[in-house]
């Protein structure tokens, strides 16, 4: 009965999205705001975590004194709504809208990176709309492998695949992801990395973020090392016309493969993700428990 039921909620959840992409896409974000305070108000155990990990950003100084926690967590939430109305119209293939509103700065970075040969990897963050930072940029620049979780249901899964492969998209799924990534790499492609959420002690390095020690992903920079491949911050966010990506220079990595160099790369690494949040701290995802197990 498993497959039947999750075809059947595949299903539904197509159907009674529909709707939703149809809406004129201004319009949609003003309901995605509306989902957003609807999410901030019902999801009480996410709400208390972001209010929470603001309150100790700002007594760790990392976050200015004046920040509310709570009216940043709302904005936060209602993100997120956004983002949720823009990728249901994008899965739905009305992209248009949001990648005609969507520009791109220090292009110019990524073609220096791409013409050594040596692959790419994308770092980046839950900021912003990390899904359409994705899409277009593949659709942009050149195609790009994103390492993700599958969806549990299969037939999600399946047209998450699809859209992405319509943009030239293509996921490479965690379980075994370490000798796919850097076959990729070897190959000269791009690889993208999500390196903002708390990981295993086994996974990482704990370094200081933003004010507190977190476990923080050591997977870009042991594989950049290893791999001699450029390593490329790429950010979104929103502006009042759409979105605005940025790509930053390559980041300058120590040589080596201790675990000095290893902690001290992956702070360089994550310290772009730090900037982000200070500088656009309501479209960061302050529902995750970043700071757990420490």
């Amino acid at each position: 009965m498993k497959r039947p039921l999750q075809f059947l909620t595949a299903s539904l959840i197509y159907i009674f999205t529909l709707p939703l992409a149809l809406i004129p896409y201004r319009l949609s974000l003003k309901v995605g705001s509306l989902l957003g305070l609807l999410g901030y108000n019902l999801w009480g155990s996410r709400r208390r975590i972001a209010i929470e990990n603001i309150k100790r950003c700002i007594e760790s100084g990392a976050l200015d004194k004046s920040i509310h926690p709570s009216r940043l967590a709302l904005e936060s939430f209602k993100n997120l709504g956004k983002s949720l109305m823009e990728i249901v119209r994008i899965y739905h293939g009305r992209a248009e809208a949001i990648f005609k509103n969507t520009e791109i700065a220090g292009l110019e970075h990524y073609i220096d990176a791409s013409n050594k040969g040596k692959g790419i990897l994308v770092i980046t963050g839950h900021c912003g709309n990390w899904e359409v930072l994705a899409l277009y940029s593949s659709y942009k620049m050149s195609s790009l492998s994103v390492v993700a979780r599958a969806l549990n249901n299969p037939y999600l899964n399946r047209l998450v695949e699809r859209v992405r492969q319509k943009y030239g998209n293509r996921v490479i799924y965690k379980q075994g992801a370490l000798r796919e990534i850097i076959r990729e790499l070897r190959r000269g492609s791009s690889v993208g990395i999500l390196i903002d959420q708390s990981v295993l002690p086994s996974e990482g390095v704990k370094i200081p973020f933003l004010g507190r020690d977190a476990w923080t992903m050591k997977t870009p920079a042991v594989i950049a090392t290893k791999t001699g491949a450029s390593v490329l911050p790429v950010f979104i966010n929103r502006t009042p016309k759409g979105h605005r990506i940025k790509v930053y220079p390559e980041v300058e990595l120590k040589k080596g493969s201790s675990e000095d160099v290893v902690v001290e790369n992956t702070k360089r690494i994550s310290s772009f993700v730090e900037t982000y949040i200070k500088e656009n701290p309501a479209e960061w995802l302050w529902i995750h428990r970043r700071w757990k197990r420490t």
